[in-house]
């Protein structure tokens, strides 16, 4: 198994000593090479390397018998065992490894090499065994195959997965990786497609515990309405319809026990626009949350809550209060209209605050420190009512910040905006941002989207301006090569993924 790494203790002249185990094409046996400093030396010379020791050979006789070593074998494979309290007596001087030194450094590093002649096919082999200093050696046990069970019985136990290259080791209630490839993409390729009811304006992936994993579409048009489908052998295949009104997203959360879905149902009618009033659509419908019930296997209405043109769902917990939040976009009249913040109280959610906003389309929850806040992505400024303005796109898009003491969220700042869609918050360092999707300026769907900073006093600051057609949405992640955003457009179809340079 070359690569295979990790560390272990060594006992010389009674000091505990961290070594570093490489399992590999080198010479036999177990070999002290490096550097040491050593600053008693007169000039404080780093030396560069160390004699050479086949440490194994110092402290085992080669009859192998002498008090405090004693021979295992575990089905078949070989090894010694060394007692702490004889330590001593396996003890050799430091001055074979240390030639340049008259004193025992106080710190220094060893590099351990092996070498694996040979692996006898379709035969365990047993590498090391990690315990403390002070415990006594138990036989060492790796179990092959599928992932199997991680309790109390099975604890200080080994788990090889072959199929991802990996060691597990069980800390009685979980798998723990100690040695694991990492996955690198390669290519692409298409698997699976998947006939939905209508056009697909939002998709929510989930899973339940012991249920399974689920694919949650929200469908324009009623009837047929909207498909929960169910990841089975292999790929997601129908399970059940869900009646819906040109829904425009869906929502998994979890409070306890009890599983939800959530569905943002727009409109009734067919019209192809977005929120604009067409005769015979009805934007003030309600919205649905429905309720996992493990009994029937099925997601069932639990609340039906108002909305006007709903178009996004966020929840967020604080403390021990559970919160849901509507994005209203419109009333069938105007896009100023109230959306609401919901909290969990006597199994069922209860309105706790009310917001003005503008065509909403986008909440986004996020922590700096011990502040919560609340981001609102307002998208259009149109009221039937009065005089048209210049511009019904170039509107502010607020911020909002949980004031505990007054129990309710407060305006903390306004962000001039462009039709915007979606906020995203991520961190980089110590930093924080946030990135909005301006879709549309009135005149050009090529329009900066802009990163925002935080400054702490100053609230967030501009510092990117990012080029964007019919921005609709942002996604942040990271990886062990960097941290990336990638924006959509609604506009063309073209997503594009940036990297993050940092200094």
């Amino acid at each position: 198994m070359p690569g295979l790494q990790g560390p272990i203790s060594w006992a010389i002249a009674g000091l505990a000593i961290k070594c570093y185990v490489s399992v590999g094409s080198w010479p036999d046996g177990l070999r002290a090479t490096g550097s040491l400093t050593c600053p008693w030396h007169r000039t404080e010379q780093r030396l560069p390397y160390l004699r050479p020791l086949d440490i194994l050979s110092e402290v085992v006789p080669t009859s192998g018998v002498r008090s405090g070593i004693r021979m295992l074998q575990v089905q078949g494979a070989r090894g010694f065992q060394f007692s702490a309290s004889a330590r001593h007596a396996l003890s050799f001087p430091a001055s074979q490894i240390f030639l340049y030194c008259d004193l025992f450094p106080e710190e220094f590093s060893i590099i351990i090499t092996l070498r694996v002649l040979s692996v006898p096919p379709k035969k365990n082999e047993y590498i090391f065994t990690v315990m403390k200093e002070e415990s006594n050696m138990t036989d060492m046990k790796v179990t092959l195959g599928s992932r199997p069970p991680c309790t109390k019985n099975e604890k200080a136990q080994f788990w090889f997965n072959a199929s991802r290259k990996g060691l597990y080791l069980c800390d009685g209630s979980a798998w723990v990786t100690m040695l694991e490839v990492k996955e690198r993409l390669d290519y692409v390729e298409e698997y699976q497609n998947l006939m939905t009811n209508s056009e697909t304006m939002g998709i929510e992936i989930f899973g339940i515990p012991k249920v399974g994993f689920f694919a949650a579409t929200a469908n324009r048009y009623t009837p047929p309405g909207s498909a929960i489908y169910k990841w089975t052998d292999g790929k997601f295949q129908s399970y059940q319809n869900i009646p819906t009104y040109q829904a425009q997203s869906w929502l998994y959360f979890t409070i306890g026990k009890k599983a939800f879905l959530a569905v943002a149902n727009h409109r009734e009618g067919t019209s192809p626009l977005f929120f604009l009033a067409v005769l015979g659509d009805n934007h003030n419908i309600n919205s649905v949350i429905y309720r996992w019930n493990p009994r029937t296997g099925l997601f069932e209405a639990n609340q039906t809550i108002p909305t006007s043109g709903a178009y996004d769902w966020e929840f967020f917990t604080v403390g021990p209060y559970s919160f849901l939040v509507v994005a209203n976009t419109f009333n069938g009249t105007s896009t100023k209209i109230d959306s609401h913040i919901y909290i969990w109280l006597g199994g069922s959610f209860q309105l706790f605050q009310s917001i003005l906003t503008f065509g909403a389309a986008d909440w986004e929850v996020f922590h700096i420190g011990d502040r919560i806040f609340l981001a609102v992505a307002n998208s259009h400024s149109y009221d039937s009512g009065t005089v048209m303005p210049n511009n019904y796109y170039a509107i502010n898009s607020s911020i909002y910040e949980l004031n505990i003491t007054a129990q309710m969220f407060v305006k903390f700042q306004d962000l001039l905006t462009y039709s915007a869609l979606d906020w995203e918050f991520f961190s980089v360092g110590e930093d924080y941002f946030l990135v909005v999707a301006n879709s549309f300026d009135g005149f050009t769907f090529s329009v900066n989207s802009i990163i925002y900073r935080w400054q702490g006093y100053e609230g967030f600051v501009a510092v990117h301006r990012l080029p964007t057609f019919g921005c609709r949405d942002w996604e942040a992640f990271h990886t062990t090569a960097g941290s990336y955003l990638m924006y959509s457009s609604a506009r063309e179809p073209l997503s594009k993924v940036l990297k993050l340079k940092t200094v």
